[in-house]
């Protein structure tokens, strides 16, 4: 029998990494708020790989931490080795990739939950969920009834998850957990519309089971850079990494076995992501690559369990162990987890507003792999979002929307709301057209003032902040009016980075623009630089004046991209009445339904000559219904 269990300004169903940052803004943000969760020891559960950051996805964590959400601290305080990737390639794409310990990981989000004033957190399957009113009426398998304001969709791959190792099949959520079988049903009533998408992971093996005397040691770097803003104590890196490779017994053994893939069999449907291919999917795809790159990184300081990253697989469980033993290191490795696939259910993000509410549907929300995306971090970045739009609509506060010149997460939704997916979507630094200037050392600069004025952010971190502003503007006008004369000692250093000497003096701030000279080198002959600087704001200052004329560049794309952003588009119009608007673009227009011109030119099947029919409309519709409609 039903149950009244309670009501709520916001329910999350789901714990993973979406469901946590969203939990966590709403009810920080003053709303009585609900987590879901199918199993209490999965909330923060890592079932890929144990990492956070890593290419782009560095960036989101850094955005998420400036906006006062929550994985950066907790990657921080369970990091056991961090690099800093891409340090060969230009500021805009360098990204903070950090180890982590899972377990401990998912324990100190799990305890972030419970500790959290206004937030409840339940162990629960959700089962129905319908429309009551202005209200949501959630009903659990234990037929608990809940009537909430709000509700946030952050299922993860549980949402009709299926596990496919070889030719077993079964369902399940990650890790062996139970999966939400029951809610699609329940949404699909709702007239949500959902696709399969399939993911996977490699096995864990036992690390006394692995050779480690002939393979590569990957160290990691030192000092280490914490994610978080709020992370002030020195973080140390405690383990190292391996890798090994692949070879032609290896390719051998798996296209020997192809026919016993689900993949090639036929019998997984959902599509998979297209940047992380499976191993028996790199050897098809590659025949011409003699080997493949695999890395063996720890789960943790207290398991034995080493994941193999590069080498996810569905086939059988025998295959697996026969392949794993052709590469060097990996002869004698024992399986402690068997590698497998997993397709589950999806929504089409098109049907999302920037708010990541569905437009049809008013106080539903989005978030995380529900939405089609893949990854922690993209998971989390929509989490963030969802759970202040939540709050601010049961607050009746305007909603918080970020756009692509101010963040990777604008990208990331903007990407997904705009031109939907047809493959899991993964962020990566070339989809954002401004990483100039959206890098991750500035992450703070951008959305601290606006987690500030949402109230996320302390006023403790709120006061460092302004003080680090402080300094980058003393040592920017430093930089500016000082001047070194030329010198013995300057000239040696600046022949010896390969840049011509000095005959006369030069301003600090040209010195260095020349892109062989930084601050460290300069330190021996600046007399007025401030030892209280801390290296954060010299890096950041010293990028401002190194690519001071692109970014410049770049902040006009900005402006006029914006001019463009504030031309709005009516809710709810037909495109295919306005005429001059080719089939195909009113089509796509319906079905998005576009905020404003930018989101409309940014659809696929849009073109330029649909964006004139479409100003020219907007034109005559000012002038027909006045100012009050632009």
């Amino acid at each position: 029998m039903i149950y009244d269990a309670g009501s709520y300004d916001v329910a999350v169903i789901g714990a993973g990494h979406a469901g946590i940052e969203a939990g966590l803004a709403a009810a920080r943000l003053g709303c009585s708020t609900v987590v879901f969760t199918i199993n209490l020891d999965a909330v923060g559960n890592c079932p890929c790989n144990p990492s956070i950051g890593g290419t782009a996805k560095g960036h989101l964590v850094r955005e998420i931490d400036a906006l006062g959400g929550e994985m950066g601290k907790t990657a921080d305080a369970c990091t056991i080795q961090s690099r800093m990737l891409n340090l060969g390639k230009g500021p805009a794409v360098h990204s903070l990739r950090a180890q982590i310990d899972r377990n401990q990981y998912a324990r100190v989000m799990k305890h972030k939950l419970e500790l959290c004033p206004n937030l409840d957190l339940r162990q629960g399957e959700v089962v129905d969920l319908v429309r009551e009113g202005e209200l949501w009426a959630l009903t659990t398998r234990l037929e608990a009834k809940y009537l909430c304001k709000t509700v946030i969709l952050a299922t993860g791959t549980f949402l009709g998850g299926k596990v496919f190792v070889g030719d077993v099949s079964y369902d399940s959520g990650p890790d062996g957990m139970f999966p939400a079988a029951f809610l699609p049903a329940s949404l699909e009533k709702l007239g949500i519309t959902l696709r399969r998408f399939k993911t996977g992971t490699p096995a864990r093996v036992r690390r006394s089971s692995v050779d480690f005397t002939h393979l590569e040691v990957q160290e990691g770097d030192e000092p280490v850079v914490p994610f978080s803003y709020d992370t002030l104590e020195p973080l140390h890196n405690k383990a190292v990494c391996h890798v090994s490779w692949t070879n032609e017994r290896t390719h051998q053994v798996i296209r020997d076995n192809i026919h016993r893939s689900p993949l090639y069999g036929g019998e997984i449907q959902g599509i998979g992501p297209r940047y992380c291919p499976s191993i028996e999917d790199k050897v098809v795809r590659f025949p011409e690559k003699p080997r493949h790159q695999l890395f063996l990184e720890p789960c943790g300081l207290e398991t034995e369990e080493i994941y193999l990253q590069g080498m996810s697989s569905s086939l059988p469980e025998d295959v697996q162990r026969d392949f794993y033993h052709t590469i060097p290191g990996l002869e004698h490795a024992q399986m402690m987890r068997t590698a497998y696939a997993i397709e589950y259910d999806c929504c089409d993000p098109l049907a999302l507003s920037a708010t990541l509410e569905f437009r049809d549907l008013p106080g539903l929300y989005g978030a995380g792999q529900f939405n089609g995306s893949s990854g922690y971090e993209e998971a989390a970045a929509q989490g963030l979002i969802a759970g202040i739009n939540a709050a601010l609509k049961v607050q009746g506060k305007e909603p918080f929307v970020l756009d692509r010149a101010s963040s990777y997460i604008g990208t990331l939704i903007d990407d997904l709301i705009t031109k939907g997916v047809n493959d899991p979507y993964r962020m990566m630094t070339s989809r954002s057209e401004y990483r100039l200037v959206l890098r991750q050392d500035n992450a703070d600069e951008r959305l601290t003032p606006l987690g500030w004025k949402l109230g996320l952010i302390s006023p403790q971190r709120w006061e460092r902040f302004q003080k680090k502003q402080a300094q980058k503007a003393w040592e920017r006008k430093r930089a500016d009016t000082t001047t070194l004369p030329p010198s013995e000692a300057l000239n040696q250093i600046l022949v010896s980075r390969g840049t011509s000497p000095l005959t006369t003096g030069a301003k600090l701030c040209d010195l260095l623009k020349r892109p062989q000279i930084s601050y460290s080198d300069l330190a021996p002959v600046d007399p007025t630089r401030s030892p209280d600087i801390p290296p954060a704001v010299l890096e950041d200052v010293e990028i401002q004046l190194k690519y001071e004329g692109y970014i410049k560049r770049q902040l006009a794309d900005i402006e006029e991209m914006r001019r463009v952003e504030r031309k709005k588009l009516p809710a709810g119009t037909d495109y295919s009445q306005i005429k001059g608007l080719r089939l195909e673009a009113a089509e796509k227009l319906n079905k998005v339904q576009p905020e404003n011109l930018g989101q409309a030119g940014r659809i696929s099947g849009v073109s330029p000559a649909d964006l004139s029919v479409l100003l020219i409309w907007l034109s005559g519709r000012k002038e027909k219904e006045g100012p009050a409609h632009d």
